[in-house]
C-alpha cells in the first residue's frame, strides 16, 4: 500500500487557534467596553472607533441602543451556528489563566529588558495603562500584524510583521491629540509589549493576546 504523502504545512494568516472561536471569546469583553466607556467616560487615546463611532451615531441613547442590537445580534449567531459550548467554563477558563499567566510575566521581563540590557530607566512610572486592550489587539495584531504576514511571503515574514506591527503599535501611542508626549523609554517599552502580545497572538490565538492584554492592562492600573 502506498504511503500517504504529507503536503507543506498551511500558510497561517492568523496564527494558530480558530478565529471565529476567538472572536467569539472576545465580543462579550467588547461589549463590555463598548458600553462601559459611556458610563465611565474614559477612552483609551488609541481608540479612534470609538470615538468615531459615538460621532456618528450622534446620541448616548443611539450608541446604547446600537450596541444592544449588536448583543442581540451575537445571541442569534450563537444560537443559529450552535456557538454555545464556546463560552463554557472549561473552554474559557484555560484560555483566562494561560493569558493571565502572561500578563504577569509581561511587565517585569519587558522593564528588565527595556531598562536593563537598553539601559533606557524611567526612574518612575513606565507607563500608564494600555488602554483598551480588545481594540489594540484587534487594530495591531490581527489587522496589522495578520495584513503584513499575508502579503510577505517566505519565512522571515512573522519577523517582519512583528518587528512592523510592534513599532505601529508603540507609535500609535505617541500620536495625535490624545496621544501621550514622546519618551524613549516607553516607546521601547511598547515596542517589547507589542512584539510579546503579537508572538502570544501567533503562537496561541487572538483570544489568548486579548485577555492577557486586558489582564496587564488591569494590573498597571490598579496594582
Amino acid at each position: 500500500m502506498a504511503r500517504s504523502r504529507k503536503g507543506p504545512p498551511p500558510d497561517r494568516t492568523y496564527g494558530r487557534g480558530d478565529l471565529s472561536t476567538s472572536l467569539v471569546l472576545i465580543f462579550p469583553l467588547l461589549l463590555a467596553y463598548e458600553i462601559g466607556v459611556v458610563f465611565s467616560g474614559h477612552v483609551s487615546g488609541v481608540d479612534v472607533v470609538t470615538r468615531a463611532l459615538y460621532a456618528a451615531l450622534g446620541s448616548r441613547a443611539a450608541y446604547l441602543a446600537f450596541h444592544a442590537a449588536l448583543a442581540a445580534a451575537f445571541l442569534l449567531y450563537l444560537r443559529g451556528n450552535s456557538r454555545w459550548s464556546t463560552l463554557r467554563l472549561e473552554v474559557v477558563g484555560p484560555v483566562v489563566l494561560e493569558a493571565a499567566a502572561y500578563a504577569l510575566a509581561l511587565g517585569p521581563l519587558a522593564m528588565l529588558l527595556v531598562d536593563r540590557l537598553l539601559g533606557l530607566g524611567s526612574g518612575g512610572a513606565v507607563v500608564s495603562a494600555l488602554g483598551a486592550g480588545i481594540h489594540e489587539e484587534l487594530v495591531f495584531r490581527l489587522a496589522i500584524f495578520s495584513g503584513i504576514a499575508y502579503l510577505i511571503k517566505g519565512r522571515v515574514k512573522v519577523l517582519v510583521a512583528l518587528a512592523i506591527s510592534s513599532a505601529i503599535f508603540a507609535a500609535a501611542h505617541h500620536a495625535g491629540a490624545h496621544g501621550e508626549p514622546w519618551s524613549t523609554h516607553a516607546f521601547a517599552f511598547r515596542c517589547v509589549a507589542g512584539a510579546a502580545f503579537g508572538l502570544i497572538f501567533w503562537y496561541r490565538s487572538l483570544a489568548h493576546a486579548v485577555y492577557a492584554h486586558v489582564l496587564y492592562d488591569v494590573l498597571v492600573t490598579q496594582l
